[in-house]
């Protein structure tokens, strides 16, 4: 497989270093284990020839990217985390001149991925219009004002949508360079799994601070305020409208402009939110903590946190 990382300056530290680390360890570990898979060539390319992480430090490019010779190109996230220094930080001319080569690639029929903020650079170019995809959680509003045509599932670690890939936040650029090598082997990306104690992280939503998310927008901050006081009881969206001085209509089209979801949608968000608060900080049994949130039986609360986080009760209890 051969991979083209493509790095911008200000280059997320953490997430080029995830990318090659993860790399290298997969092709030490086909060495000493024998195992009958071709190495991985990565190249780090580059607009400039001198290339600075956001930290500062130096970036060994290897050339310039040159899409058709490669199997995969890959987006790294730049690193402004954000909207006040992203916004200006993606009218800078090395990201347009970014968005033309991966919509070369595109062009020439080869697989795209991006991760975390990268995922910006990549809705940039157009190849994310009409396409599943995930990004930064943080940033899902933002993302959802600037790329209106992207089908955004935010709560989701790693979503593929044909030849495109995309994953979010931070450290979803590991679970992206162990998908890539999955592709090539399931066992190697497994080993290389073990080898940097990297556990299945299938959603975000574990990770998401629901209010963060809410307060880029006064009315959905209302509701969210209003939300949390009435966790425990069963939730009217008649009542919510009310009690914020808002029409159902407005209340729902802020909520699906901001944040993606309905009103339902997010007080389960907040719900699950609290949930898993009290299972990691609290002795209360799983009915006390249905009780809590607003559900009438633990068998509800247990279905919903298995769907939206991908893991189980004792798991959760454990995970602190």
């Amino acid at each position: 497989m051969k991979l083209q990382i493509l790095a911008l300056d200000g280059v997320f530290d953490t997430g080029l270093a995830a990318l090659l680390d993860v790399f290298a360890t997969a092709n030490e570990l086909v060495g000493h284990l024998a195992l009958s898979v071709a190495p991985f060539e990565v190249r780090v390319v580059g607009l400039r020839r001198r290339v600075k992480t956001a930290l500062g430090f130096s970036v060994p490019i290897a050339g310039p990217p040159a899409p058709a010779a490669a199997d995969w190109m890959v987006m790294p996230a730049i690193g402004y985390k954000m909207p006040q220094t992203l916004v200006p930080a993606l009218a800078r001319a090395d990201v347009g001149e970014a968005t033309a080569v991966l919509r070369e690639a595109r062009a020439a029929h080869r697989p795209v991925a991006a991760a975390c903020i990268g995922t910006f650079v990549l809705a940039e170019s157009g190849a994310l219009d009409g396409e599943r995809a995930t990004t930064t959680w943080w940033l899902a509003p933002l993302f959802r004002e600037r790329y209106p045509n992207v089908r955004l599932d935010e709560g989701r670690m790693l979503v593929r949508s044909g030849d495109v890939v995309t994953a979010g936040a931070a450290l979803s650029h590991m679970d992206l360079a162990l998908w890539l090598v999955r592709q090539a082997s399931p066992e190697l990306a497994g080993l290389v799994a073990r080898y940097l104690i990297v556990d299945s992280r299938p959603a975000q939503s574990a990770y998401v601070v629901s209010d963060h998310l809410a307060h880029s927008d006064p009315l959905v901050e209302k509701f969210e305020r209003w939300a949390r006081r009435h966790l425990a009881e069963g939730f009217s969206l008649d009542a919510a409208a009310d009690a914020i001085g808002a029409s159902k209509r407005t209340l729902a089209r802020r909520l699906q402009a901001v944040l993606g979801k309905t009103p339902l949608t997010y007080v389960q968000d907040l719900r699950i939110e609290r949930a898993l608060h009290l299972l990691r900080t609290s002795s209360r049994s799983l009915g006390e903590i249905a009780a809590a949130v607003g559900y009438a039986d633990e068998v509800t609360l247990r279905n919903l946190l298995r769907r939206r986080l991908g893991r189980g009760i004792r798991e959760m209890r454990l995970s602190d």
